[in-house]
């Protein structure tokens, strides 16, 4: 039985979401033509998606402050890691988004296809 959390969005403890398939092409293209403002939305987006398969990654705000969004993408990819992947692969998937951050939005976007339902 899953238990579906009835507390505001903010909580994503023991909420189960649906993985959305997107295109990783388009996510470059789209993060492209808006000048990053859509990969800030689809990192947002599919935080959310990682998180509700049980990672811990903090709120998504620690991406605009400087250092602190460093902590934020360690956890982020801790979470697609673990819970995704299933690996112990952490630091290379933080490596990857922190040097080439178009190909871990691929190789992150790929994986989750994978789970999409």
């Amino acid at each position: 039985m899953i238990h579906r959390s009835s507390e505001g969005k903010g909580n994503m403890k023991g909420k189960i979401m649906n993985i959305k398939k997107r295109n990783p092409a388009l996510v470059l293209i789209f993060s492209f033509l808006t000048l990053g403002i859509y990969a800030v939305y689809w990192s947002v987006k599919t935080k959310n998606e990682i998180k509700s398969l049980g990672a811990d990654i903090p709120t998504a705000f620690l991406i605009v402050i400087p250092f602190a969004n460093l902590y934020f993408w360690y956890k982020y990819a801790d979470g697609f890691a673990n819970y995704v992947k299933k690996d112990d692969k952490t630091i290379l998937y933080f490596l990857l988004g922190l040097f080439l951050p178009p190909i871990a939005a691929i190789v992150y976007q790929s994986e989750l296809n994978k789970l999409a339902k």
